[in-house]
């Protein structure tokens, strides 16, 4: 009898243990998979709080570009073939800045030609006494024609070789679809570019220090050297409207390109660059475009 206790004692023990044993394993499961669910469930809500909506545009071509990184951070129709418009004069200032940027102070020579062009203009006259670098200037802020061709003439000598170097400047910068055959962007046939290139053409541009200066100017004084001084203001909106850390770039409208905006800023160190062609609603996009950059770099 008591044999028989003694073994029924040890085979509930054993029991009992097979039974411990098999809670604990599938309690050790349960919590593998509770902590797995979690992860996922983390994971899921982390993704989910990360996503910014882009911006809608009424843009035919528009790129936003993160300008330290040159990852494009939105796209649409970044590689169609557009009419730039005056945005050109950027690739102007570029190419002028590349082939003579040490020479600068040098006074330029005013071509009746140059006076001859169709508006915008800076108002340079023949014989007019003024620098190589302030028809620079003047061109970026007034978007001057008659600028860009006496900058064309005087870095080049000719417009045609000028715009030849223009395209090899751009080139240079990463444009890989862009054909330049003017200084200005006044409508020409087989003068084109695309969002992508100029966006790519900028950000190689905002790492001169020459460069930057001249994008971001919203007034200038003209600094004729045989006549009065005169001042002039942007009529780039978006600089005019400050924008926090707006630092540039350039306006073009034609009736061919619609309005067109290359806008620029730099915000704790980043700097972003948003390029809009034929955009009717450019000047409001602008700020959204930035800002969606900015908040996906966690700048804002």
């Amino acid at each position: 009898m008591i044999v028989l206790k003694v073994r029924i004692l040890k085979g509930r023990k054993r029991e009992m243990t097979f039974l411990t044993t098999n809670i604990y394993i599938v309690c050790k499961r349960l919590a593998l998979v509770m902590a797995f669910m979690a992860t996922v469930f983390a994971s899921y809500g982390i993704a989910h709080a990360k996503y910014i909506a882009p911006p809608s545009t009424v843009g035919e071509a528009v790129v936003l570009i993160d300008a330290d990184t040159k990852e494009i951070l939105f796209a649409k129709n970044p590689d169609k073939w557009m009419h730039p418009a005056s945005t050109t004069k950027m690739v102007t200032l570029l190419t002028a800045l590349e082939l003579k940027g040490t020479q600068l102070d040098e006074l330029a020579t005013i071509s009746s030609y140059a006076t001859s062009m169709e508006e915008s203009n800076l108002g340079v006259r023949v014989g007019d006494q003024i620098t190589l670098e302030g028809v620079l200037e003047g061109m970026m802020v007034a978007s001057g024609n008659d600028a860009a061709v006496v900058v064309a003439e005087n870095v080049s000598g000719s417009v045609d070789k000028f715009a030849k170097d223009m395209t090899r400047i751009a080139a240079k910068a990463g444009a890989k679809n862009s054909v330049f055959l003017n200084p200005h962007g006044l409508t020409q046939k087989g003068h084109h570019s695309t969002a992508r290139d100029l966006a790519m053409i900028a950000a190689y541009g905002m790492k001169y220090q020459m460069f930057r200066d001249k994008v971001a100017n919203d007034y200038y004084k003209v600094p004729y050297q045989n006549r009065a001084p005169e001042t002039i203001r942007t009529t780039n909106h978006f600089i005019r409207n400050k924008y926090p850390g707006a630092n540039g770039l350039k306006t073009g409208f034609t009736n061919a390109a619609g309005e067109c905006l290359i806008a620029s800023a730099t915000r704790k160190g980043h700097t972003m660059i948003v390029v809009m062609l034929n955009d009717d609603n450019r000047w409001e996009e602008a700020v959204q475009f930035l800002d969606y950059g900015f908040k996906l770099r966690g700048v804002i």
